[in-house]
């Protein structure tokens, strides 16, 4: 019987002790919080306002007690996008937090800006658009000479050129499980 009383009284303690050890306080500005993509966001379908779920990916402390604890579930917000060009424009995604949920109640947070931009261009550019004019040099003045070489380059560059944009698009995308890192802006009040 003894033993039932002891099992009892350890499963009880393990259940209360982590809410005990939760703070309540405030998170101040400053503070970093990392958090976990519950799905996955691109430069491809995602728009100005759409919401990304995520969870917070570690315990964020204040005052050496658990605030926010792992596994919170946040509310990303995408605040800016730019789909990638073809030529030119590079891809550009930029995220903030704007909320956590810390048992069962939802508070705001106001975090910085976390941005990414695509890879430029121009390098790839170059050596498609250069690649064409040379082969289309050399096979024109292996046909015709001179006069060939110069209608093969133009002919080859615009072959590299329409070559580049076709494959030129290079989107921006995050999987789900994506750790971001993010850092409030203003403190936030948890209760």
């Amino acid at each position: 019987m003894k033993k039932f009383w002891m099992g009892l009284i350890a499963a009880a303690l393990t259940a209360v002790l982590p809410a005990v050890t939760l703070a309540q306080g405030t998170v101040p500005a400053s503070t970093e919080v990392i958090v976990s993509l519950d799905q996955a966001v691109s430069t491809k379908t995602a728009k100005v306002g759409d919401t990304v779920e995520a969870s917070v990916a570690r315990d964020v402390l204040v005052n050496g007690k658990t605030a926010i604890p792992k596994g919170s579930k946040a509310t990303v917000r995408v605040v800016g996008v730019q789909e990638s060009g073809r030529l030119q424009t590079p891809a550009k995604l930029s995220l903030r937090i704007t909320s956590v949920a810390v048992r069962g109640r939802s508070y705001a947070v106001t975090s910085n800006l976390w941005s990414q931009t695509g890879p430029n261009h121009n390098k790839r550019n170059v050596v498609a658009i250069g690649g064409g004019a040379a082969a289309g040099a050399l096979i024109g003045a292996i046909a015709g000479g001179g006069k060939g070489a110069a209608i093969g380059a133009a002919v080859g560059a615009g072959a590299g050129t329409v070559g580049a944009a076709a494959t030129g698009k290079k989107d921006i995308e995050f999987p789900a499980e994506t750790q971001l890192r993010f850092t409030t802006r203003a403190a936030v009040t948890i209760r």
